[in-house]
């Protein structure tokens, strides 16, 4: 049995001050919540009389009901579309060795080189001619095209890790290609499909700009742009914001704390893979 020295020590504190420096901006974020607006102490001092009067006022005022229900059909088709997208895209490039699968897979890297914001002028043109400006499809269209270069990067890499094997021996048996991926390929992606799964959530549902841009003059917006509504540029209610920004959250956490163990499983064999 190892006794405890002076390194375990070190790294109890080393974890504790990590917490505490991770763990303190939430408890800003909570308090202020809670707290009246006639509490004009300091943020950190603790609320001694909260309320959730600004969870209601916040809900009503930023309309972020309908904000919450566009930001889940914009994350949850996106993400989708996505994930099914890239996972086809990079079976092909990660087994078939051919000059072209090469140049394929350069040129969809490209995406990851070259910033989105280059295209913003003439992507915002596109979706003005099909009639989508002002609807949470323009944005399933645009983070489905975003996100995919990402993805196939991570399901190539995760796919050349794998051995063949069990792929050659489901086309002896006389599967095709597309049968082989779905039934023998498709179940060891799993631990890569759930770090895209999360990578992909995240980047989605705090994204900001792109929402501003594209529903721009209508009554249609996502959490991030309806949080930004309650900035004003002469009052500021901070308690209304930080309670809306908890809000935001806590579909996050719920989506988490119900994948928690896929979750972890996911980004451990990921990043083993």
């Amino acid at each position: 049995m190892k006794r405890y020295g002076r390194r375990t020590l070190a790294l109890e504190l080393a974890m504790i001050a990590a917490a505490l420096f991770v763990g303190f901006p939430v408890y800003v974020l909570v308090n202020l919540a809670v707290r009246p607006t006639s509490d004009t102490s300091s943020p950190i001092s603790p609320t001694t009389s909260p309320t959730l009067d600004n969870f209601t006022q916040a809900w009503q005022q930023g309309a972020l009901g309908g904000a919450l229900a566009n930001s889940l059909l914009v994350t949850a088709c996106s993400v989708v579309i996505v994930l099914a997208v890239s996972s086809l895209a990079a079976y092909p490039l990660a087994r078939i060795t051919a000059r072209w699968s090469r140049g394929t897979y350069l040129t969809i890297l490209l995406g990851l080189a070259l910033p989105f914001q280059l295209a913003s002028l003439p992507l915002y043109q596109t979706m003005r001619d099909l009639g989508l400006l002002g609807t949470p499809w323009a944005l399933v269209l645009f983070y489905a095209g975003l996100q995919v270069p990402f993805t196939v990067f991570l399901y190539v890499g995760f796919l050349r890790a794998l051995p063949g094997d069990f792929e050659d021996a489901a086309l002896i048996d006389g599967c095709t290609p597309l049968q082989s991926f779905r039934y023998v390929v498709l179940p060891m992606l799993k631990p890569i499909t759930v770090t895209a799964l999360v990578l992909n959530t995240v980047a989605v549902w705090n994204d900001f700009f792109t929402p501003l841009l594209y529903l721009s003059g209508s009554a249609q917006q996502t959490l991030p742009v309806a949080i930004a509504g309650f900035v004003g540029q002469y009052v500021t209610d901070w308690n209304l914001i930080f309670a809306a920004l908890v809000i935001s959250v806590l579909p996050v956490l719920l989506v988490y704390f119900l994948l928690q163990r896929s979750i972890i499983n996911g980004f451990a064999g990921g990043l083993k893979g």
